[in-house]
């Protein structure tokens, strides 16, 4: 679970109720994004529960993961993959469906993204039912990486989403 000496973090996240339909209460992140303490603090918080040395790239989930994986592959010395939402982007690509809290999509990673072998931090803002984050894990490892840990701003964990990342080191600043 999500250690205590975070949760201040929640005070820069708004609640968004109705959004992106009725029924589903959005965790807003701007506000901690553009508070220049909470932001550092995020990207330092999740940098710290990882090795640097065991980190080769950090790959970012559409879209709020691409903020918070770019500053991540810096700090690791580590490339950046964005992993994106069906047609988005331009070279051959490895699809996968998943299931979200209100409804299903699908994620797509360039096929050539990751070398054989290579260690994969994942990063997004928020672990809700896990769809999202073991799709991505699965993209990964069919591409040839290893996933090395999963890592979220936030994590709600009334949707259980944990449960379906057991094979995986998961990491999460706060919960709801």
């Amino acid at each position: 679970m999500a250690d205590s000496q975070h949760e201040w973090l929640k005070d820069h996240i708004r609640d968004i109720p109705d959004f992106p339909k009725e029924g589903v209460v959005f965790k807003d992140i701007t506000p901690l994004l553009a508070h220049k303490k909470a932001f550092s603090y995020t990207i330092d918080a999740i940098a710290h529960h990882f090795d640097r040395d065991e980190i080769d790239k950090v790959l970012g989930i559409e879209a709020r993961g691409f903020i918070v994986a770019a500053p991540l592959a810096y700090r690791f010395t580590a490339g950046l993959i964005p992993v994106r939402k069906a047609g988005k982007l331009p070279h051959t690509v490895e699809q996968q469906e998943y299931e979200l809290e209100y409804g299903f999509d699908h994620l797509e990673i360039h096929s050539d993204a990751i070398t054989e072998g290579e260690r994969i931090l994942i990063v997004d803002d928020v672990l809700a039912t896990g769809g999202t984050a073991k799709a991505t894990a699965e993209l990964t490892e069919r591409c040839g990486g290893k996933v090395a840990g999963i890592a979220t701003i936030m994590e709600l964990a009334f949707l259980n989403g944990r449960d379906k990342l057991a094979a995986y080191e998961f990491f999460s600043l706060i919960s709801y």
